[in-house]
């Protein structure tokens, strides 16, 4: 079989699957398998691949068309032009997510100390320590794996954080200038209607936000006033319709100059407010 046979096949197989978008999905576990890159396969693409290489593509493709994510496949994704390790053990980064780092980074300035509260890979927390200077990085989950995997992360892309494991802040003892958080949103009846790569393979406890998706935004909201410093800010990340709800826990909280970003995709995706 060819190089382009094996693509040919993989997205013929992710099909018939319900893959969403096949040609991406059986190019990215193609490349893993075969170890290359597009140049080499549009030099390639006529010539024989390995018995080994088929035999691992079309493992990889099974798994996938179990709607395994393909992120948990490769064991990688990008963020913010970095690379994260990812797997079971936490959520995968999603492009929305970006706009929560890039809204902090607008925020943050030297000498200045960042907690990232219900970090997971680390994506925020580490993408943030990249782009800005002389910040002190700080992050905390639940999950002892998370933060296992989050410290590889860190290692990967040569940062320096401090990780936490506990419960929200109960292991916190020090006070930041700027908080930022992507707790558990998803209301607890909405998670068997997701996309099977959500429901059955990422993990629960990152995902429900309980019966109405603002548990975790109602505990925050509140503790982190012990948390953060005089002039600070917490920024959160949102599901597209928790604006109005997110924002109104927060000023009658206290918090002042609250208002929601939009994401790209023009969805409302993150509330902001200061001490």
């Amino acid at each position: 079989m060819t190089y382009r046979e094996a693509i040919n096949l993989g997205e013929k197989v992710l099909e018939m699957a319900g893959v969403p978008d096949v040609k991406t999905d059986a190019w990215l576990l193609f490349e893993m398998v075969a170890k290359i890159d597009r140049n080499f396969y549009y030099t390639y693409m006529d010539e024989e691949i390995t018995e080994r290489t088929l035999e691992e593509y079309e493992c990889a493709l099974k798994k996938r068309a179990e709607r395994i994510p393909v992120q948990y496949i490769t064991g990688e994704t990008e963020f913010m032009g970095l690379p994260f390790k990812v797997n079971s053990n936490v959520l995968i980064p999603r492009q929305d997510t970006e706009t929560l780092v890039e809204e902090a980074l607008k925020l943050i300035k030297p000498g200045m100390k960042v907690l990232d509260m219900c970090t997971g890979s680390g994506c925020i927390i580490i993408s943030i320590m990249h782009h800005a200077n002389e910040v002190e990085g700080y992050a905390s989950d639940i999950s002892r794996h998370a933060i296992n995997t989050a410290k590889e992360n860190a290692k990967l892309n040569n940062v320096s954080v401090t990780f936490e494991t506990g419960d929200l802040f109960d292991h916190i003892r020090d006070t930041y200038d700027i908080i930022v958080s992507n707790p558990p949103y998803i209301r607890t009846e909405e998670i068997p209607k997701l996309m099977p790569e959500v429901q059955n393979f990422e993990p629960v406890q990152a995902l429900d936000g309980k019966e109405d998706g603002l548990y975790f935004y109602r505990r925050i909201v509140e503790e982190a006033k012990g948390y953060l410093n005089p002039n600070g800010y917490l920024l959160f990340e949102i599901g597209y319709d928790q604006g109005k709800e997110v924002s109104e826990l927060m000023e009658n909280a206290g918090y002042k100059n609250v208002k929601v970003i939009k994401d790209l995709a023009g969805n409302d995706r993150v509330v902001i407010g200061g001490l």
